[in-house]
């Protein structure tokens, strides 16, 4: 990467009460030696009390480039996660699905721009724009 290259921002979005090792395992991945980009994960750590939530969550998610949702079994149940989705369409920042358990069912949340299987050769296309 050179020097002046900024880091790609993205915003993870996932079930929190059932998927938080998806996310853990993403971001994981991301430091490996080797990835081609430097993925800066913007995704909420903190609980945060439902007034400052979708305001704070919102000011994050205008800061990225991409939001990928960390498909689960019951994320397209998860209020968050669709909150997340609708205010990713809101801030014009494109928001893609990656099934987080190959051999589950897994149902596409609405609202995604794409729904795709978690590979390293997607997470790299996505990340770096080509969707």
């Amino acid at each position: 990467m050179n020097y002046y290259q900024t880091k790609k921002k993205v915003f993870i979005s996932f079930d929190f009460d059932n998927d938080k090792f998806l996310r853990d395992s993403l971001i994981g991945q991301c430091k490996n030696n080797g990835t081609p980009f430097d993925m800066e994960d913007w995704s909420v750590k903190e609980p945060w009390n439902q007034s400052e939530w979708k305001e704070k969550c919102l000011s994050k998610i205008r800061r990225c480039d991409l939001v990928i949702v960390m498909v689960g079994e019951k994320t397209h149940t998860c209020s968050g996660v669709r909150a997340e989705i609708t205010m990713a369409k809101e801030a014009r920042v494109p928001v893609v699905g990656l099934k987080g358990y190959p051999s589950k069912n897994c149902p596409k949340p609405e609202g995604l721009e794409g729904y795709y299987n978690w590979t390293w050769d997607n997470v790299k296309n996505l990340v770096n724009g080509n969707r």
